[in-house]
């Protein structure tokens, strides 16, 4: 078993490599004159949208540019800061999203009524905490190319202990199972790659699978949004956003078991899935230092092996190096969230609403 857990930390280790080098960077900034539409559900975010209108109205680079502001049913003030910010003169539109549907989830709901409304032959979905270079739209448009959509994977803020353990899980995850450049022209959606912080999609091609129809009950949105456009012959995958968008996702412990409790049972499809999942964790985080704890050397090598994928993955993400020497506590925290979001499915509160 021990040398099967080398050889598989090895794999790892050579995908992680090849997807350091190879994933798309943003280069030098061109002038786009294809319309774009910025849309940014919003719910219960007064902390936020001030701060992020200013980064929208900050854009360069780019032609024409519609932003859109769908407010779904606020009840902290947002509205109203929408209100305020458009009267002083920003360039934003509002869209009141009507009553949630019994089929639909927040999320989904608001941004297909952006959808509708939305007149740009290229569509960004952004979350409210996200925070964007002034090029960074520009940048990641021209990073679309000849592909169908593309999501620009922010820096993700990790300032408390609880964050720094959990959130680098993220690009970890992907950078080292998944050939990038093999999975953006590949026809198989077990290969989709994306993040709703900061996803970016041709019309057309989001209008092939009725905007966000498909994914009206799906908590994992983006995900979900990515393989539904590879299953009507779109192509795309993520790219390296760390140096154009950043976003703190959660602050404690307490927000990331809340936030992790909403999605993790939804990122697999079964509970046969997320025993794979922990069983994956369980081999590449655990095992090799139980090994290694009990004298056998090839633990120690297959810890390194881990430690250097997660060195990479900081490297190209701008975190930080040393929190990769902790991945053994890492998924083991990991292991407990994937539990704990099965057992309370249906119970989670987000935004004043159960998932």
């Amino acid at each position: 078993m021990s040398t099967a857990l080398l050889i598989l930390s090895a794999l790892l280790l050579l995908i992680t490599a090849v997807n350091f080098f190879t994933i798309r960077r943003p280069k030098s900034t061109p002038q786009i004159n294809t319309p774009v539409t910025v849309l940014i559900p919003v719910r219960n975010e007064a902390e936020n949208v001030t701060e992020l209108i200013a980064c929208l109205t900050r854009q360069s680079h780019i032609e024409k540019l519609e932003i859109i502001f769908i407010d779904d049913s606020s009840e902290d003030g947002t509205g109203k800061l929408l209100s305020d910010a458009k009267s002083a003169g920003a360039p934003i539109t509002i869209v009141n999203a009507s009553t949630l549907p019994n089929n639909w989830l927040g999320k989904p709901w608001a941004l297909q009524q952006g959808f509708l409304a939305a007149r740009g032959e290229i569509i960004v979905t952004l979350d409210a905490d996200v925070r964007l270079l002034p090029t960074a739209i520009a940048q990641t448009v021209a990073m679309l190319g000849a592909r169908d959509f593309i999501s620009a994977y922010p820096k993700q803020i990790a300032i408390t202990f609880a964050e720094r353990l959990v959130q680098p899980l993220l690009q970890w995850s992907w950078m080292t199972t998944v050939p990038l450049r093999v999975a953006e022209r590949s026809s198989r959606t077990s290969l989709a790659v994306a993040n709703g912080q900061f996803f970016v999609v041709k019309k057309s091609a989001l209008d092939q699978v009725t905007g966000f129809q498909l994914i009206s009950t799906e908590v994992l949105d983006d995900m979900k949004l990515a393989r539904a456009l590879i299953s009507s012959g779109a192509h795309g995958g993520v790219a390296d956003g760390s140096t154009l968008a950043q976003t703190r996702m959660y602050k404690n412990f307490a927000e990331i078991k809340s936030g992790y409790g909403k999605s993790l049972w939804s990122a697999f499809s079964n509970p046969l899935g997320a025993l794979l999942a922990i069983a994956f964790i369980f081999l590449t985080g655990i095992a090799p230092v139980l090994i290694w704890f009990s004298g056998n050397p090839i633990g120690l090598f297959t810890y390194q092996l881990i430690v250097l994928t997660r060195l990479l993955s900081a490297q190209r993400s701008g975190g930080r190096l040393l929190d990769s020497l902790l991945h053994p506590i890492s998924s083991a925290i990991l292991i407990y969230l994937i539990i704990y979001s099965w057992r309370m499915r249906g119970k989670v509160q987000w935004k004043g609403r159960t998932l």
